[in-house]
């Protein structure tokens, strides 16, 4: 397996060596490309034809011919960062070159979600003009990022998160782009916003399923949590003296088994209002942004809290009653007690992490628009 790696290194390493020399020796950038009209780049030509000139002669003169993408615009596709960068380090003239349908790079990156080649060259300079870029179908990157003609499902792992990748990626293209430019209409006459949600709307449904069915089976077993450690309070282990007062008080695993129960019962609690919020809201495309992420988080978090505050308990009460002197049985109690804990962390905790992260980066995006100064975390984070 080593060895497999290495030589996989090293073609990697040859592949990186060669594509440079290929770079040096690439002249697809000295193609021209379309004059910037009315602080905008027009990505297609537009003459105005007499109205004796046949309609071939007009569709001649605005398509452009057929020609290849270029060596940075399959690149770009294919989302190959180091060839990227490559030619727009030696060549940075290269981000002005335009494709076959009148797209530049920013065109490509988008409509193919590269998510790391965008972050390479929203930072370039010349990306400060290429966001005004308009293509042969009217269609600015803000149409781009509405479009899921390539979308392939993105890299989260639940529809809901899903959903919120793509609100937040159109967001961070809208960031990018002229306010001006917002309400452009393409030659569909359609605006970003509306083919955003247009072309999402399956998207959305499937999202509101997911979340209902989830918040209503966490919402049981929170239900489920709540009854056993409400139960469990006024069963004391041990049970009661005539006065009322708890036999085993004074013990010290006693003060914890009070502890872990009051813990597991304002838990499970709050997680049941929290997912009850949630399928209470309208679940519309604004609360997939930010807020429904954020509470799915906290709600997983309550519930998870409860389970292992109702484990704990049951834990204590076991000693409290069963005083274990052989070490084996002690041993076995203590895994039989934490082996339902150790499940529930197995199986959910990666789709908690997913929202977990969703909702710190919410919680420090909404820091970095309202704490004075450039304080941006959410690019302090991308950067560690």
């Amino acid at each position: 397996m080593i060895v497999q790696i290495w030589k996989q290194k090293k073609m990697h390493e040859s592949a990186v060596k060669l594509a440079k020399l290929l770079v040096e020796t690439d002249a697809s950038w000295f193609e021209p490309h379309e004059p910037e009209e009315d602080d905008t780049i027009i990505m297609e030509r537009k003459e105005e034809e007499k109205e004796e000139t046949s309609k071939s002669n007009a569709t001649a003169n605005t398509e452009r011919s057929p020609e290849p993408d270029t060596p940075l615009l399959i690149a770009t596709k294919t989302g190959i960062v180091e060839i990227v960068n490559e030619i727009l380090t030696r060549y940075p003239q290269a981000a002005y070159q335009i494709g076959k349908n009148g797209q530049n790079i920013l065109h490509v990156v988008i409509m193919h979600r590269q998510y790391k080649v965008f972050n390479v060259v929203k930072n370039k300079e010349e990306a400060k003009r290429l966001v005004r870029g308009i293509d042969n179908h009217g269609c600015t990157i803000l149409h781009h990022a509405a479009n899921t003609k390539y979308y392939h499902g993105g890299t989260k792992p639940t529809p809901a998160l899903k959903l919120q990748q793509e609100l937040t990626w159109f967001e961070d293209v809208k960031n990018q782009m002229p306010s001006h430019f917002f309400m452009h209409l393409n030659k569909k006459d359609t605006t970003a916003d509306k083919l955003f949600k247009d072309n999402h709307r399956d998207l959305l449904k499937t999202a509101q399923e997911w979340v209902k069915n989830t918040s209503q089976s966490c919402s049981t077993v929170a239900i489920l949590v709540a009854t056993v450690v409400f139960t469990a309070a006024y069963t004391a282990p041990g049970g009661f003296l005539q006065n009322g007062r708890p036999i085993l008080l004074d013990e010290p695993l006693y003060s914890f088994f009070t502890v872990m129960d009051v813990a597991g019962l304002a838990s499970s609690l709050t997680s049941v209002v929290i997912f009850l919020s949630i399928l209470t809201s309208s679940l519309e495309f604004e609360d997939f942004h930010h807020r429904l992420p954020r509470n799915l988080s906290l709600g997983f978090t309550f519930l998870f809290f409860s389970v292992t505050s109702t484990m704990m308990t049951f834990t204590a009460t076991i000693l409290l009653l069963v005083h274990l002197e052989k070490k084996w049985t002690a041993t076995l109690t203590y895994a039989a007690a934490f082996l339902p804990i150790c499940v529930f962390v197995l199986f959910q905790f990666p789709l908690y992490y997913q929202y977990f992260v969703a909702a710190v980066k919410s919680i420090l995006d909404f820091l970095s628009r309202n704490l004075p100064g450039n304080w941006d975390f959410l690019q302090i984070i991308d950067d560690y």
